[in-house]
């Protein structure tokens, strides 16, 4: 009867746990799937469009504040020009391509017209095969463009760690400018340019952007991003 109750305990709290996990998606970036409305320098009313970043513990922000994130940042940016787009972080820490490839489907159920998808670093510390990864980067972009084929799609590039070998890190690193050539999809080169291995700029771990590594993340994404959504106004 004891571990009836236990097993019962452990189960509600898990489901809980679920629930309050899914709501942390639809909550997820400052202005999460929201059909704002607004005006444009016309006085017309108009809905902001929304960009999606799907990544992991960068993309979440790991160790700060969420308006410290790049993707805040690039909210900030993106309001400083008077462009009507939404930023939505669906960042989760430790997520995988496999674990992006499974959570698309539910994050897909409200419109987006831009992924920006930075995935594949944790794969890389997992000794993933590359291929694997790209398989699972192709498949939520598959899955993007079936649900909204007019959806722009930028690709941010990772690098391997040295330790796994000249041949991985090299397939690694081509993966990500093979799959933007192959999907005509913006690429940010390496996401961490500039910040990767500065300490100063990084936790105390050495692998997560502080504050100042991510105003420049949110530098080298806005590179690449503002084009992709001045193409799009």
């Amino acid at each position: 009867m004891q571990n009836k109750k236990t097993r019962i305990f452990l189960t509600f709290w898990l489901v809980l746990a679920l629930f309050f996990l899914d709501m942390s998606f639809l909550k997820a970036g400052p202005n999460a799937f929201k059909n704002h409305v607004a005006e444009d320098s016309t006085g017309e009313k108009t809905s902001n469009k929304t960009i999606l970043f799907l990544g992991n513990s960068l993309t979440a922000g790991y160790g700060l504040a969420p308006r410290l994130a790049f993707p805040s940042l690039i909210q900030q940016k993106i309001d400083s020009v008077g462009w009507n787009f939404d930023v939505v972080n669906a960042g989760l820490s430790g997520e995988t391509t496999s674990g992006g490839l499974r959570r698309i489907d539910w994050l897909l159920r409200n419109h987006i017209d831009v992924l920006v998808l930075e995935l594949g670093g944790n794969d890389a510390l997992r000794g993933i095969p590359p291929e694997l990864t790209k398989k699972n980067l192709q498949g939520i972009i598959d899955k993007t463009r079936e649900k909204y084929p007019d959806v722009k799609i930028v690709i941010a590039g990772m690098q391997a760690p040295p330790n796994l070998g000249e041949n991985y890190t090299r397939r690694f690193r081509q993966m990500f400018p093979e799959l933007a050539e192959e999907n005509d999809a913006a690429l940010i080169p390496f996401l961490l340019e500039g910040v990767g291995g500065v300490a100063e700029l990084n936790l105390a771990d050495r692998i997560h952007p502080n504050a100042q590594g991510h105003k420049i993340v949110a530098e080298n994404v806005w590179s690449v991003l503002k084009p992709v959504l001045k193409s799009m106004r």
